[in-house]
Parts: C-alpha cells; sequence; structure tokens
C-alpha cells in the first residue's frame, strides 16, 4: 500500500489490534492514512479510500499550481477526514501553501495541521462578520479567523474556518500574508468521486493527447519581510525553498 498509517492528533506511531488502531497519547482513534510522497498513484489511492468523504482542492488549479500533500482519516467504510495541499507562488507572496481540511467534529487532525491546541476550532466562530468566504458547489460557506497565539513554533501561517455540510472546514495559509488571496472568487471542488482524472489534473501528470509544459524556474533567491505578529516592524524571512530542495506541504505538519 502506497499509504501509511499514523495517527490524525499527532506524529505518534500507532498499534493495530483487530480492526482497531490506537495511538498511546490518545488511545483508539480512526486512522491517518496518507503518502510518503504526492504521487499520481497514491493519490488515486487517496480518493478510493476516501470516496465516502470529500476532499476539497481548490479547482480549477491555477497554471503553476499542484497537489504537493494530502491526507485521510477513516476507512473506506466510514470517512472522517481529508486533508489536501496546494502549492504554488504569487506575485507578492512568493512559495505558497494552502492545506484544506474537511472533518468531523472531534477528529483533530484540523487542530494538528493549524497549530491550535484544542479539537475543533473553537467558540471565536460566528463571532462578529466573517473574514473571507468561499463557494462548495452552490453553497458560499463562510470562514472566521482561528487565533493561533496559544500554539508552539512559527506564527507565519493564517488559519480560518467555518462549517459547511456538517462539517468543520479548515484553511491554513502559509505565509499569513497569502491570506489576502481569499478576497478573490475561491471555488472548492470535491474530487473524491472523480478518480483518476482528477489525479491527473492535481499532480500535473499528462494524460493521452497532453503536453507537460515546464514551469519557469525562480532564478532570484531574495529575502522578502513580512510583519511580525502584534508589531509595526518587519522579520526578515528567507523563501522556504532557498538554498536547498524540500518536498512542498511535507513540513507543515509534521
Amino acid at each position: 500500500m502506497a499509504l501509511t498509517v499514523g495517527c490524525p492528533r499527532c506524529a505518534t506511531p500507532v498499534a493495530q489490534t483487530g480492526t482497531a488502531w490506537s495511538c498511546p497519547d490518545h488511545g483508539v482513534v480512526p486512522p491517518l492514512w496518507r503518502p510518503p510522497e504526492a504521487s499520481y498513484d497514491a493519490f488515486v489511492e487517496h480518493l478510493g479510500a476516501s470516496a465516502r468523504f470529500p476532499t476539497y482542492l481548490p479547482w480549477p488549479l491555477s497554471p503553476g499550481w499542484r497537489v504537493t500533500d494530502f491526507a485521510a482519516v477513516g476507512t473506506p467504510e466510514r470517512g472522517h477526514a481529508a486533508m489536501t495541499c496546494v502549492s504554488g507562488t504569487s506575485a507578492l507572496d512568493g512559495p505558497v501553501d494552502v492545506l484544506v481540511v474537511a472533518e468531523e467534529p472531534g477528529t483533530g487532525l484540523g487542530a494538528r495541521i493549524a497549530g491550535t491546541p484544542h479539537d475543533d476550532p473553537g467558540a471565536e466562530l460566528g463571532d462578529g462578520p466573517p473574514s473571507v468566504r468561499v463557494r462548495i458547489d452552490s453553497q458560499t460557506v463562510p470562514l472566521w479567523p482561528v487565533s493561533t497565539s496559544l500554539s508552539d513554533g512559527e506564527w507565519d501561517r493564517s488559519v480560518v474556518a467555518g462549517e459547511a455540510g456538517g462539517r468543520w472546514l479548515w484553511l491554513v495559509l502559509r505565509p499569513a500574508s497569502a491570506v489576502l488571496l481569499l478576497r478573490d472568487d475561491w471555488i472548492l471542488r470535491d474530487v473524491s468521486g472523480l478518480g483518476p482524472p482528477a489525479g491527473r489534473a492535481a499532480l500535473r501528470r499528462p494524460g493521452p493527447g497532453l503536453v507537460r509544459v515546464r514551469a519557469p524556474r525562480v532564478q532570484a533567491c531574495a529575502s522578502t519581510s513580512t510583519p511580525t505578529r502584534g508589531r509595526a516592524t518587519a522579520r526578515t524571512r528567507r523563501p522556504s525553498w532557498c538554498g536547498r530542495r524540500r518536498r512542498r506541504g511535507s513540513t507543515s505538519w509534521g
């Protein structure tokens, strides 16, 4: 199997007892299935494993953007959560990761990816007007900001969340300034039922009659400045792709 199993709430290895999976820190948990790297075959397998649960992607993907990570929680008979990460570049932010999580309440995958201390988004949802809205089919989904001030580690991310179809919907964007991309009319599409065509489009794998077009290479490796949390000054941030190669989306939640 191309997908590996783990805990949806942490990076601790899980053990199987009969048909159940257990984490030393969280007890019995629904299994998290994630590939060691984002590939076409693994994404098709992911879509098959999560066919009963929506896998949302920004759709259509803009030129130069592709799926770089994905995961599902549950079994083919019952899904609990699905996550995708799409990566690309924007003129203002440089390299950007956008992670989309749909999950049942209490699953904890969205909180793990967002770096927040509670399994669900929190009481601030619905407090005041939403900061952004996205569209899923004909539904407009309002999303509110989720504070990450109590989390450990870096703060260079924005987290928004809301409710769609009775499930939590999380969006985590890195760097934090990339949340301004959501000012545009973002559409999320459930690709869980599309099968191989979705895999080819998402992973940018050519199908019959398609020709692969290379994305332009970025020559410069300059530092950028982003505002620090709660300060008027700026700190210098060296883009994560400078000086080394990495799998996009792979380091964003462990």
